[in-house]
């Protein structure tokens, strides 16, 4: 199975931080669909990469 993840530290908290923000941001917006949807993808693609990023060794 392909892992949709980078392989060192530094570009992983980037892209765990950049997912963070979107999704910090569509829980602003709870009250449109939109935002729910975005906040759901976006969680699940934040719990999936920070399992990825514990993984990581360097």
């Amino acid at each position: 199975m392909a892992r949709y993840f980078v392989k060192n530290r530094r570009d992983g908290a980037r892209l765990l931080s950049s997912a963070l923000v979107i999704t910090g941001s569509a829980l602003f917006r709870l009250d449109h669909p939109i935002g729910q949807l975005l906040a759901l993808i976006g969680a699940m693609v934040c719990i999936y990469w920070w399992f990825c990023y514990r993984q990581l060794q360097n």
